[in-house]
C-alpha cells in the first residue's frame, strides 16, 4: 500500500467519489491508460499509464498534443489506483483536486523497453492504443533546477503517422467524454445520457439564415466564441411531427439528398427543434469536392451543428448565442461524439491564437460570434470570418475553347455583380478533372447565348473568342488575390454550388475589409500600408507577401537555425536594431531554442521553421535575416562555411567578381564545392556546404588559413584583416562569418537598405556577367524561384584529413 499513501492522505473518502487506495495484481497481458482532463483551480488533463498495480501520473498542463514540436509540461503527481482509470464525476470543494474529471481517453500502452527503467532513468519511450492518443510518444523528465521539488518530465510525440501538425489539434477535436459522450457541463451538473423522445412537437419551419462579414483577421478581446469555418453546405434541420426537414440555405428542401444524416439527426432527444449547421464530407473541416463527389456516390455525410434557433416550441433567435450554445449542447447529450451528427467543437483562447492554429491544421479559417448577440436572418458584423486561403463563389459567364483532345473548354470566365452591374472577375483554368468536363459541358451548351452577359464596357483580350452563357450557374473558387484590376489571380475551380442563386453573388458584399490589416499566411499583418522603404516604395505587408512567396526556398536554407532579425520598426530610413534572443510577445511561428554561452550560461536564441515564422517575424518589422552556420539539432556542427568578399570603395564589381572566382579555384584544390551568392549589398558570399564532420573550431581554423594565405599571395589585392587601415584598395575576404554564433545574411533574404535588394544565390557564369551585387529585387524572385537553386547543386563534402592535408599543399604551392 505504500505506492498509494500519499493519494490516501490527500483524500476524506467519505466526502470525495474517487475510488479508495487499493494496489491490484496485472489484470492481464495490456497494461492500460487513461486521460482525464480535470477541471481544478487550473484546467489541465492528467495523464495515467498502469505499471506495477498503480497508474503513474502526471498532470499535463496544456493538455496532449500531436505535434512532435511540441513539447508538453507534465508535472508528476502521486500515482493513483488502477480504479481511478474509470472516475468520471466532480470532486467535491474543499477537497483536494476539486472540480469536474472526465474520462478524455482510454485504452492501453506498449512499452518500447523495459518501464521501470525508463521511468527511473527518466525517459520513457510507448506505444499508446487509445481512441484519441495513438502512435508512439515519449516522457522525458527535465533536468531539476536548484531548489526544485516537483518533478517535471515533458510527454511528447513520436513522428509517425499518427502525427499531426497543430498543436493543439488533438484536445480542440474531442471535448466529450470517451465513454459517456458527455461535455464538462453536463458531468458537472450529473446529467445522465438522455434517452431519445418522439419528435411530437410542431415542426419549426425555414429561416433565413445568419451570415458572417468577411474580416482579413478576427476580432480581438473577450466577448467572442470562436469556431472552425467548414467547407461544405449550409444546412438548417427542422425536427418535429412529421419527420426531419432539411433545408439548404436558400430554403430549397434537400431532405432527399442529404437522406444519409436523416436518421442520425432524427435521434437527436427533443420534441421540436430548428437546427443551424453545415454538411460537409472528407476529413477536418470538409472539402467541397469531397462533398460533392459523396452526393454523388452516396459516402458517408457528417453534419455539424453551430446554433439552434428554437427548440421545445421556444423561438431562441432573440436570445444570445451563449443561451442559444448552452441549449445546443443539451441536445447533443448522450450523442456518439465521432458519429455522423456532431457539435461543432469552440476552438479556445483569442481569435488570432484561434486562426493560427486552425491555419496551422490546415483549416480554411474560422468564424468568430459575438456570445451576446442575437440571431439575425442577415449578414451581420455578429459573426466575422478570417479565412486561412481565400475562395469565394462566382457566375459563371462563359467559357474558352480548348486546342487540347479529352478537354471540353480551357477555362471559365466568371463574374459578380456589384451595385447590380455583372463585372467581370477573370478565368479559372485549373481544379477540373474529367468528371467535372462531363458534368459542367452540357450545362454550358443549354445556358449558350451569341452576346456577352457581361456589363463591362471594356473587356480583356483573354475574352477574346469566348464562348458566352446566361449568369445562371455559381462555382467555388480558390484564388491567390484581386489584381490592381479587380481580377483574380491564379483561379482554382472546386464545384458548383446548387444551394446558391447568381444573383446573390457578390465579391464585395460579404467583405469590409481594412486595408491597413491584411493576412498573409495565416498572419495579421498590422499597419500593411506603412512604406518601409521610399525608394522602392515595399509596404510592411509587401515584405510579409514577399517571405510568403519565398518561404519555401529560403527556410530550405534558414530553417531550424538560429537567426538573428534585423528589425526596421520605422522603416529602414529610421533606426534598426539586431535581435537574437526570444522574446515575450512573439508572433507563433518565432521559436526559441536554449544554447550554452560561453560562460557556461544558457540564453534562448530564436529560430523559425515555417512560412508563418517568416511572415510574423516581418509583422514585428523584420527586414533581414541573418542565420548560424549550423542546424539546431547539430549546432556544435556547422554545415556551412561562407567567405564574404567586402570591396573597398572605389573598387569595381569587377574585383569582386575575379577574387570570388580565385577562392573557388582555391577551394577546389582543397576538395571542397562552393557557389556564389550576391549579397544585395557590395559583395559577394562564396558559401561551401558542408558534411557535419568537423566542430567549430576547425571550421574557423581553416577558413582563416585559407584566406590569409590568399591575402599573402596578393596582398595589393587582397587582406585577410578587418583593419579598415587596411583594406584601402583591397577586397577583405571576411573569415570571421565561420566563428560560433557569428552570423551571415540568409539566402532570399531581403536587405535593410535603399531599394531593397535581394541576397540572392547564382550560379558562376550568372555572376560573370553581372553588373552588382544589388540587382535582384523581390520582383524578380518568381522567375528565379521556378529554376533550381544555385546552392542545391553544390555538394557538401566534410573538413578531414584529406582536405586539411589538401590545404597545406595549395598553401605551400
Amino acid at each position: 500500500m505504500s505506492a498509494l499513501r500519499e493519494y490516501e492522505r490527500k483524500r476524506d473518502f467519505d466526502v470525495t467519489p474517487e475510488p479508495r487506495a487499493e494496489l491490484v495484481e496485472a489484470g492481464g497481458e495490456r497494461a492500460s491508460f487513461v486521460v482525464q482532463k480535470h477541471d481544478a483551480t487550473r484546467l489541465h488533463f492528467d495523464f495515467r499509464l498502469e505499471l506495477d498495480g498503480v497508474l503513474l501520473s502526471w498532470a499535463v498542463t496544456k493538455g496532449p498534443s500531436a505535434d512532435p514540436s511540441e513539447k508538453r509540461l507534465a508535472v508528476r503527481t502521486e500515482d493513483h489506483p488502477i480504479a481511478y482509470g474509470a472516475f468520471e464525476g466532480t470532486i467535491p470543494e474543499g477537497e483536494y483536486g476539486a472540480g469536474t474529471v472526465m474520462l478524455w481517453d482510454n485504452g492501453w500502452w506498449e512499452p518500447l523497453h523495459d518501464p521501470a527503467k525508463g521511468v527511473k532513468e527518466g525517459k520513457l519511450h510507448f506505444r499508446l492504443h487509445g481512441a484519441r492518443m495513438k502512435g508512439g510518444w515519449a516522457l522525458v523528465r527535465m533536468k531539476p533546477r536548484k531548489g526544485e521539488k516537483r518533478e517535471n518530465w515533458l510527454l511528447i510525440k513520436e513522428r509517425d503517422d499518427e502525427a499531426g501538425r497543430s498543436a493543439d489539434a488533438l484536445i480542440n477535436k474531442y471535448r466529450t467524454s470517451v465513454t459517456t459522450g458527455r461535455a464538462m457541463r453536463a458531468i458537472r451538473s450529473d446529467k445522465p445520457v438522455a434517452e431519445p423522445v418522439k419528435h411530437d412537437g410542431k415542426r419549426p419551419g425555414f429561416r433565413k439564415v445568419q451570415l458572417a462579414t468577411l474580416r482579413d483577421a478576427p476580432p480581438e478581446g473577450e466577448g467572442w466564441q470562436h469556431e472552425a469555418k467548414f467547407d461544405g453546405y449550409r444546412c438548417l434541420v427542422a425536427l418535429g411531427k412529421g419527420g426531419p426537414r432539411l433545408f439548404t440555405r436558400n430554403g430549397k428542401d434537400w431532405t432527399d439528398r442529404f437522406g444519409a444524416l436523416v436518421d442520425p439527426v432524427d435521434a437527436l432527444n427533443c420534441k421540436s427543434a430548428l437546427i443551424d449547421g453545415e454538411v460537409i464530407a472528407g476529413g477536418g473541416g470538409g472539402d467541397f469536392s469531397a462533398l460533392q463527389a459523396a452526393l454523388k456516390s452516396g459516402d458517408p455525410l457528417m453534419y455539424y451543428a453551430f446554433d439552434c434557433l428554437a427548440l421545445d416550441g421556444k423561438d431562441l433567435t432573440g436570445k444570445p448565442l451563449s443561451d442559444r450554445r448552452a441549449a445546443l449542447e443539451s441536445l447533443f447529450e448522450g450523442q456518439p461524439p465521432r458519429g455522423a451528427v456532431r457539435l461543432s467543437p469552440v476552438i479556445e483562447g483569442d481569435g488570432a491564437a484561434a486562426l493560427d492554429a486552425m491555419c496551422r491544421a490546415g483549416g480554411e479559417g474560422i468564424v468568430s460570434k459575438r456570445l451576446d448577440a442575437p440571431y439575425k436572418g442577415q449578414r451581420s458584423r455578429g459573426w466575422i470570418k478570417a479565412k486561412c486561403i481565400t475562395r469565394a463563389e462566382f457566375v459563371v459567364v462563359g467559357w474558352s475553347p480548348s486546342d487540347k483532345r479529352g478537354r471540353a473548354f480551357s477555362s471559365l470566365l466568371v463574374g459578380s455583380y456589384e451595385a447590380g452591374r455583372l463585372v467581370y472577375r477573370g478565368r479559372v483554368g485549373t481544379g477540373f478533372d474529367g468528371d467535372d468536363f462531363d458534368d459542367l459541358k452540357p450545362q454550358l451548351d443549354r445556358l449558350a447565348r451569341k452576346t456577352t452577359p457581361l456589363d463591362d464596357d471594356d473587356l480583356p483580350g483573354e475574352t477574346k473568342g469566348a464562348k458566352w452563357v446566361t449568369p445562371k450557374l455559381v462555382a467555388e473558387v480558390e484564388y491567390a488575390e484581386f489584381t490592381a484590376e479587380g481580377r483574380i489571380r491564379h483561379g482554382v475551380y472546386h464545384g458548383l454550388r446548387e444551394d446558391k442563386e447568381a444573383s446573390d453573388v457578390s465579391a464585395k458584399a460579404e467583405a469590409s475589409k481594412d486595408e491597413a490589416e491584411v493576412e498573409v499566411a495565416g498572419v495579421r499583418i498590422s499597419s500593411a500600408d506603412r512604406v518601409i522603404d521610399d525608394d522602392s516604395g515595399m509596404t510592411k505587408a509587401d515584405v510579409a507577401r514577399y517571405y510568403g512567396q519565398v518561404a519555401e526556398r529560403l527556410l530550405s536554407h534558414a530553417a531550424d537555425r538560429p537567426v538573428s532579425l534585423l528589425r526596421f520598426p520605422d522603416g529602414i530610413g529610421g533606426d534598426g536594431f539586431f535581435q537574437k534572443h526570444a522574446g515575450k510577445g512573439f508572433p507563433d511561428g518565432v521559436k526559441s531554442m536554449p544554447i550554452e554561452e560561453k560562460d557556461g550560461g544558457t540564453e534562448e536564441y530564436i529560430y523559425v521553421s515555417s512560412a508563418d515564422g517568416l511572415v510574423g517575424a516581418s509583422q514585428m518589422g523584420t527586414v533581414e535575416f541573418h542565420i548560424w552556420g549550423a542546424a539546431r539539432d547539430r549546432i556544435e556542427r556547422p554545415d556551412r562555411m561562407v567567405f564574404d568578399l567586402d570591396p573597398d570603395e572605389g573598387l569595381d564589381f569587377d574585383d569582386v567578381v575575379a577574387a570570388a572566382q580565385e577562392i573557388r579555384e582555391g577551394l577546389e584544390a582543397c576538395g571542397l564545392d562552393c557557389a556564389p551568392m550576391v549579397t544585395g549589398g557590395k559583395g559577394v558570399h562564396v558559401i561551401v556546404p558542408l558534411r557535419c564532420v568537423a566542430g567549430w573550431d576547425t571550421v574557423k581554423t581553416f577558413a582563416r588559413t585559407f584566406a590569409t594565405v590568399l591575402a599573402e599571395r596578393h596582398p595589393d589585392r587582397y587582406t585577410a584583416t578587418m583593419s579598415k587601415a587596411k583594406r584601402k584598395g583591397r577586397v577583405f575576404i571576411d573569415w570571421l562569418r565561420n566563428e560560433r554564433g557569428a552570423t551571415a545574411i540568409a539566402p532570399y533574404s531581403l536587405r535593410g537598405r535603399a531599394g531593397m535588394a535581394v541576397a540572392t544565390p547564382v550560379s558562376w557564369d550568372e555572376l560573370g556577367k553581372l553588373k552588382s551585387a544589388n540587382g535582384f529585387y523581390a520582383d524578380d524572385m518568381a522567375d528565379r524561384l521556378e529554376a533550381d537553386c544555385p546552392l542545391d547543386v553544390v555538394e557538401a563534402r566534410g573538413i578531414g584529413t584529406t582536405v586539411v592535408e589538401a590545404l597545406e599543399d595549395w598553401a605551400s604551392g
